[in-house]
């Protein structure tokens, strides 16, 4: 479309111009102002406490906790690829950084630090980080829950009013003792901010525009002030400037200080790689591009290292926060890191006017929220709780990067359980049958051999014996210690009919190596393919033989599965269409259209032919039945390569009469000889066919197809209703060989590839 060269011709609701647009567009970053900075305070507030907590008691100064804080806000915040993780110092890299500062003292920490930055930073470039995308959402569930549950632990005790211990079971061990002297006060603040937390929600929107947490906080600090002065609050010594401490070489041990810094560089990279995938899973909104996250922390380490902070990794506590107060982007995680840095530097008196216990609610509450019920009940349904509970116990317990490798090894180790392991079962027969049953389902390799040989070998000898074969992968010597049994048991006097129904076959494990195998659906093969003998293995058998086995099978293996589908067709029917087709044994109606019980009434007869009103009673009654009697509105006519009475029908015109199959026959074939003088007069679907190479008879039972079709137009029953739109007629032609579907119309042929059957049926009616 051409763009209008003045503003005369633009009309009066159309956007401004260009340069308008550029005039007056908000920047991107104050787009979301309004959600973003409210998180930024809230998320500031749970920072603070936290990276002083951790700095503490990671044997660093104080300040350096606020140093790391600032720079996860700013520098990850920026240039990290999780729009809405928060980073900071982090609890899991606690035990790492004390026993670094109490080998190399604190400045050489700082260097390692810088360090193990440069060493993220290169990861990044490299794009390793989508690697975390292979951890299991169950271990990602229960990481939260257990951090969760730690922050409870930890949190409960400052709430009550006396100090956490380094551990979460000496946590809980003390808690008695912690309410027994809890400190009235603290524990009264504590309580009031869960109950705003907890009431928020239900409260009206003018007032839930103010972010819950932050109201909590304030609301409590106020309360703090007038009622509870000599309560416990926040302490800071010194400014944040004078913290400042440049990063130093080690005199020596070079080996243990590389080990430190690849030690530190992989867990702090594991730690937020996982947190930037669990707050994908809390919010709807952009992914997170883990190889640049990797980047952006290396990037913030090392600035963080070179002032003398602590270790910058994503938190999940305060991404928890940042996502639960409403952030919309980046920016929030910013603010935050500004927030912390000024407030320290000039604002340190307000900072310290906040109580703990206040503080301590807050987390008591995100925490909370960090165990989800939900996800306790999908692990006990998917049959994952163990992976659930022993990867929570093993973060609380032991510390977060222990825990989540456990769990990791443990979700790991039940796939290949799952996956390599094979169903083996013996059924013995129910009476009136003596047919022993072997099922066998899943994975069949070398693996599944012991319970193999244990159940072949558990079937009696000298009787019959079926080995249903369900495999979607299936290995040589799976197939070889089949075959040894098999041939042991024939040996001995017994009989063994192996059916498969999988997707991995024995030919191929004897052939070419082991592979899955695609998918396959369907649900009738021929019995032939199952039940093949020989001559000398049929000789002196029941003809009914092959239709007997079929029905034995059916009730075996499908007839649980069809009965739900038959029920609601117990009192009667509904089918969509009249499918008319030959009696040819290889067409399959309900096959080559996906239909089941219910879909299809079918009428078979030999070249799938339609005689006039009165030529024969069963197709006129067919033809009312359908139409009047059950209302359907669809009619089908199919013919098929290779048609026998096609081959009848030319070799009758060249003087070949079928006599041979008695005058019946021959009186039927009238039906379809008008099909045969329009293929000689050149019929447009004839023309067609020959073009796409198709031979005499194909062409012929093409164009017989073509020609039923135009006697339902003339047929007084069909033909009102085609006419009025009540009914409509389509013409199908089966070929064999390539086992494809193609539509026949009154001017030609056109082939039914998948895109096209489905834009047909989209369409609406074919003409």
């Amino acid at each position: 479309m051409a763009q209008a060269s003045g503003p005369s011709t633009v009309p009066s609701h159309s956007p401004p111009g260009p340069g308008a647009s550029r005039r007056f567009k908000k920047p991107a970053f104050l787009a979301h102002l309004r959600a973003d900075v409210p998180a930024s305070l809230v998320v500031f507030l749970v920072a603070l406490p936290l990276s002083l907590g951790i700095a503490a008691a990671s044997g660093a100064p104080i300040m350096a906790g606020l140093i790391a804080a600032a720079v996860g806000g700013i520098v990850a915040g920026s240039l990290g690829g999780s729009p809405l993780q928060v980073s900071g110092p982090a609890a899991g890299l606690t035990i790492i950084v004390a026993g670094l500062v109490q080998e190399f003292g604190w400045q050489v920490t700082c260097a390692i630090t810088a360090a193990a930055g440069v060493l993220q930073l290169l990861l990044g470039i490299s794009r390793v980080g989508r690697a975390a995308l292979a951890v299991s959402p169950v271990v990602v569930k229960a990481m939260l829950a257990g951090i969760g549950i730690t922050i409870i632990l930890q949190q409960i005790h400052v709430l009550l009013g006396s100090r956490a211990a380094g551990s979460a079971l000496e946590n809980l061990t003390a808690l008695p003792a912690a309410i027994t002297n809890l400190e009235l006060h603290a524990a009264l603040l504590g309580l009031a901010v869960v109950a705003i937390l907890l009431v928020w929600k239900h409260l009206p929107p003018a007032v839930r525009r103010i972010p819950g947490p932050l109201a909590a906080v304030a609301a409590g600090t106020a309360l703090s002030v007038a009622f509870a002065p000599a309560v416990e609050r926040i302490s800071l010594s010194g400014s944040i400037v004078d913290a400042v401490a440049l990063p130093q070489l080690p005199d020596g041990n070079w080996r243990a200080v590389a080990f430190a810094v690849l030690s530190m560089a992989l867990i702090a990279s594991i730690e937020s790689l996982l947190s930037a995938v669990a707050v994908d899973k809390m919010q709807t909104g952009p992914r997170t591009n883990l190889n640049r996250e990797l980047m952006g922390q290396g990037a913030a380490n090392i600035v963080s290292g070179s002032l003398g902070g602590l270790p910058v990794t994503g938190v999940i506590v305060r991404s928890a926060t940042n996502v639960e107060a409403g952030a919309a982007t980046r920016t929030s995680a910013v603010l935050h890191g500004v927030w912390v840095l000024t407030f320290s530097a000039l604002f340190a008196g307000l900072i310290q006017l906040i109580p703990m216990a206040v503080l301590a609610g807050l987390l008591v509450v995100i925490g909370a929220r960090l165990i989800k019920v939900a996800d306790i009940r999908t692990s006990l349904r998917t049959g994952d709780f163990l992976i659930y509970s022993v990867t929570l116990l093993c973060v609380v317990f032991l510390n977060l990067l222990e825990g989540v490798l456990i769990g990791l090894a443990l979700a790991a180790a039940s796939v290949l359980w799952r996956v390599l392991r094979a169903s083996v079962q013996a059924h013995q027969p129910v009476p009136p049958s003596v047919l022993w049953r072997i099922t066998i389902n899943g994975s069949c390799s070398f693996f599944a051999l012991p319970r193999l040989n244990r159940v072949l070998h558990s079937v009696p000898e000298r009787l019959d014996v079926v080995v249903e074969l369900n495999a979607d992968y299936l290995d040589h010597a799976f197939r070889e210690a089949v075959l040894a049994w098999r041939r042991q048991y024939e040996a001995a006097g017994g009989t063994v009919q192996v059916e498969e129904h999988g997707n991995s076959l024995f030919r191929d494990a004897a052939d070419q190596a082991p592979k899955r195998q695609e998918a396959s659906e369907l649900p009738l093969p021929p019995r032939n393919s199952w039940q093949a003998g020989g001559p000398a293995q049929d000789a002196g058998r029941d003809p009914r033989r092959s239709l007997l086995m079929g029905i034995n099978k059916y009730h075996r293996r499908f007839a649980d599965k069809v009965r739900p589908m038959v029920q609601d067709l117990a009192d009667g029917q509904n089918p969509d269409a009249l499918f008319i087709a030959c009696v040819d044994s290889r067409v399959n109606p309900n096959l080559i259209t996906s239909s089941g019980p219910g879909d299809l009434l079918t009428l078979r007869n030999i070249g799938n032919v339609v005689c006039h009103e009165g030529q024969d009673a069963s197709i006129d009654s067919a033809l009312a039945f359908a139409v009047k009697g059950l209302g359907v509105e669809s009619i089908v006519v199919c013919g098929h390569s290779n048609c026998g009475a096609m081959k009848a029908v030319i070799a009758d015109a060249g003087g070949n009469a079928a006599t041979s199959l008695g005058a019946g026959f021959d009186a039927w074939l009238e039906h379809a000889r008008p099909s045969y003088q329009e293929l000689r007069a050149g019929h447009p679907v004839a023309v067609a066919a020959a073009e796409a190479g198709y031979g005499e008879v194909d062409q012929l039972g093409m164009v017989n197809v073509a020609v039923q079709l135009a006697k339902l137009e003339t047929h007084p029953v069909i033909g009102p209703a085609l006419a009025r739109g009540a009914v409509q007629a389509t013409g199908l032609f089966y070929d064999i060989a390539t086992a494809r579907v193609l539509l026949v119309t009154t001017a030609g042929i056109e082939y039914l590839d998948a895109a096209r059957a489905a834009e047909l049926a989209n369409a609406g009616p074919v003409r």
